[in-house]
């Protein structure tokens, strides 16, 4: 059961984009086709899974004082394995998702799953975390990319869809398309969910909370 919380936890409960809202830059930016959100998400999903899989089999060898820069370079390895996949085998992709591919190496998804999860537990849980939180990644991308497609151009993945085609709303495949359907999908989450608003802000109403090192005794962070 503990292994299946660890794999679902990022789809609804966690996910990265529609609950902790991290990862907002390649969230706006590449949802402009379904397509794109899925190339993205399963790129973050590669580099996700392999990051922590190496961070929890080496968690008892990187020092603690160097642990974050170690954390980097690992995830850095796998970005640019990645780069590479898609620029000789997916070469339309690779341009359409841009810098924002390379950008994956600092998405805060990654490094704190690296530091909240795999650096404190071991590899099977690591792996399930990984993918989990890829997924859902993943899904909230294709999720925005397919809504902001469709009523944006009228088509997905190349097939116009009746009357829409002949009235698309192009708004929705700009900058503030992104950030209306980004709003409406989390607040329907949250409706969902029956999630009230925090009485305050800090890391006490994190979802992570229960299993973030920085929390203190209090209920907030330490470093705040």
């Amino acid at each position: 059961m503990s292994s299946l919380k660890d794999f679902t936890k990022g789809f609804i409960k966690e996910n990265p984009v529609l609950v902790t809202l991290l990862g907002m830059c390649p969230a706006l930016a590449v949802t402009t086709m379904a397509s794109n959100g899925i190339g993205m998400g399963l790129a973050t999903t590669f580099v996700l899974v392999g990051s922590n899989i190496v961070i929890s089999l080496l968690k008892k060898v990187i020092p603690g004082a160097v642990r974050l820069p170690c954390y980097i370079v690992i995830i850095a390895g796998f970005v640019t394995l990645i780069e590479f996949l898609l620029k000789g085998y997916a070469p339309a992709l690779y341009d359409s998702l841009g810098i924002f591919l390379s950008l994956i190496t600092v998405n805060c998804i990654i490094l704190g799953r690296a530091e909240v999860f795999a650096s404190k537990n071991k590899l099977i849980p690591s792996i399930l975390d990984g993918l989990g939180m890829g997924l859902g990644f993943t899904l909230a991308l294709f999720l925005m990319g397919a809504i902001r497609e469709i009523i944006g151009t009228g088509a997905i993945f190349g097939f116009s869809i009746p009357f829409i085609s002949e009235n698309p709303m192009s708004v929705f495949i700009m900058p503030a398309g992104g950030f209306f359907t980004l709003g409406v999908i989390i607040a329907i989450v949250n409706k969902l969910k029956k999630k009230k608003p925090p009485k305050e802000i800090g890391c006490a109403c994190c979802p992570s909370a229960n299993s973030c090192a920085l929390k203190s005794e209090e209920g907030g962070c330490e470093q705040c």
